[in-house]
């Protein structure tokens, strides 16, 4: 999975008067689940960092297929290469939740990465980190089964983001299809679409439009373990 989690996202990895800096520097945004922070191909000179909320990273594809990259939960760092060399967006940058980010204009937060030692190895270790998550996610395709690798999304997505129900079901409200849940997984929507078939059979989950619902979470994580 692509999920996009560092062990210590970049914004809790810094000191105090580091934060205190950027805050400064930034200018605070508000996005509803659904809007688009930044479009691919775009040109702009900023990056942002998430204080709250969770974003799906995206790609166009081969076929004009929406190819799903990887999602950004709080404390994160995205837009930062586009951002920082004024290059073209290399992927759209969607909310999924309401979403809080704090946008650093480059031509602030380029010099001040360049003044902090310290910041500018930790920006480094954040990417390298997602360069290893990448790598692990196709190492899981081979290793794991789909089945595996989705009941693993949707326990972290439901511990992460779901609403607990009193008889222990977890309610996952985020804005994504089907077709984003499957490149999550590295597999395909009509593999994706048979799983759940099953699962639905099985009572294990309940499916509905950008909805689901995890009936019986202990269940997934037998599956996610591969028992």
């Amino acid at each position: 999975m692509t999920l996009g989690h560092p062990r210590e996202p970049f914004w809790y990895a810094l000191r105090d008067y580091q934060r205190a800096a950027l805050t400064r520097m930034g200018t605070m945004r508000y996005y509803h689940p659904g809007d688009v922070l930044v479009r691919e191909q775009d040109r702009s000179d900023f990056a942002f960092v998430l204080l709250d909320g969770c974003v799906k990273v995206s790609a166009l594809g081969h076929h004009g297929y929406q190819a799903i990259l990887g999602l950004r939960d709080a404390g994160e760092v995205v837009g930062e290469l586009a951002g920082l060399d004024g290059g073209h967006r290399s992927a759209s940058l969607t909310a999924m939740t309401e979403v809080e980010a704090l946008q650093l204009p480059a031509a602030s937060f380029v010099p001040f990465v360049r003044a902090e030692a310290e910041v500018a190895a930790i920006l480094r270790r954040t990417l390298s980190t997602r360069l290893r998550e990448a790598d692990r996610s196709r190492a899981a395709a081979g290793a794991e089964s789909a089945q595996q690798r989705l009941a693993a999304l949707l326990l972290h997505l439901g511990r992460r983001y779901g609403s607990p129900e009193p008889e222990g079901e977890l309610v996952i409200e985020l804005a994504l299809s089907q077709q984003d849940l499957a490149g999550l997984v590295l597999t395909s929507h009509r593999s994706l679409g048979r799983i759940l078939s099953l699962w639905r059979r099985d009572n294990l989950v309940l499916t509905g439009r950008k909805r689901v619902v995890l009936v019986r979470p202990a269940e997934l994580a037998k599956l996610a373990d591969g028992s």
